[in-house]
């Protein structure tokens, strides 16, 4: 299973940026799919998570209202839309895969190799 992500980079607060990761060796209709963050030091979080056959939608407190995860029109792409950026907001952002629960770091399976937001 590869995944590949592209999207990150600097921006100001307030502004935004949108992520993408596409899967590959895996059949996605039964796939669930997740961003994660983590900041220089600290503990990597889920931000939130998708089941591309359909389904449950999570968010982290964090980032309701503000980011929108979605399933690309090609079905093995995900987009994590991110609005009114913060600075809290700024880490490295990983894409990750597994068959379920995959915004717990505990059961992400597969993992992109992730990008870097910045928000200052």
């Amino acid at each position: 299973v590869q995944l590949v992500e592209s999207g990150g980079g600097s921006v100001q607060a307030g502004g935004s940026l949108r992520l993408s990761c596409s899967v590959s060796g895996y059949p996605y209709s039964s796939l669930c799919m997740a961003w994660f963050r983590q900041p220089i030091g600290k503990e990597r979080e889920g931000v939130a998570g998708i089941y591309l056959g359909g389904g449950s939608i999570y968010y982290a407190d964090s980032v309701k209202g503000r980011f929108t995860i979605s399933q690309g029109d090609a079905k093995n792409t995900m987009y994590l839309q991110m609005n009114n950026l913060k600075p809290e907001d700024t880490g490295m952002y990983y894409c990750a895969a597994s068959s379920s629960l995959c915004y717990n770091v505990d059961y992400a399976t597969y993992w992109g190799q992730g990008t870097q937001v910045t928000v200052s």
